[in-house]
């Protein structure tokens, strides 16, 4: 019986472990480093187990606009809870995923509020911001990706955006996904014209 860890033992015992996580594992908007969602989400799970559960309840949807709320409970016991809205507008992504991208922007609020956080909260704005501004590289990733004339270049293309996408698959799933999708059907354009193998 002494390893029984209740209530708020669990949650100290996950923000620690979340804590010594952080090295390495934050992304960076207007020069400020935040937690991923997918790193709150990991740590939380991993530690807490069967004991944490999240739950999200869309409060509004409408061909414009998605709002939602996510709550965080631990051992059946309110925690927190965060709020998101995603306009559909506001990026390509959105045209297609504005209920998921408000979905995961709401638990990473209601988790940044549990403590899983490094004591930055990206508000709103900011958030829109980063997603514009990767949204403006993916475009200018995708422009350059088709007008590739040899090998060389494309080779050099890789070397340009591996980091940004190691980022993005990290921090932005669907983004990535739907950014590999596009990818795959210019690769396989350049292939077929015999600029690259």
């Amino acid at each position: 019986m002494d390893n029984i860890i209740i209530g708020d033992d669990k949650l100290t015992k996950a923000i620690s472990e979340f804590k010594k996580a952080l090295p390495g594992n934050t992304i960076s908007i207007h020069s400020k480093e935040y937690a991923t969602v997918a790193l709150r989400i990991g740590v939380a799970r991993r530690v807490l187990g069967s004991s944490l559960n999240i739950t999200t309840e869309v409060i509004s949807i409408d061909k414009d606009t998605v709002v939602m709320k996510a709550t965080v409970e631990i051992d059946s016991r309110l925690i927190s809870t965060g709020f998101a809205e995603e306009k559909r507008t506001a990026s390509r992504i959105n045209q297609t995923s504005a209920l998921e991208n408000c979905e995961t922007s709401a638990v990473g609020r209601a988790l940044a509020f549990a403590g899983f956080t490094n004591d930055k909260i990206a508000s709103a704005q900011e958030v829109q911001n980063a997603i514009e501004a990767s949204d403006k590289k993916i475009q200018k990733a995708l422009s350059e990706l088709k007008n590739i004339s040899h090998a060389g270049s494309f080779n050099q293309w890789l070397t340009n955006y591996k980091t940004f996408l190691s980022t993005l698959k990290e921090t932005n799933p669907l983004t990535y996904q739907s950014f590999m999708s596009e990818y795959t059907t210019i690769k396989s354009n350049l292939k077929s014209k015999g600029v690259i193998q």
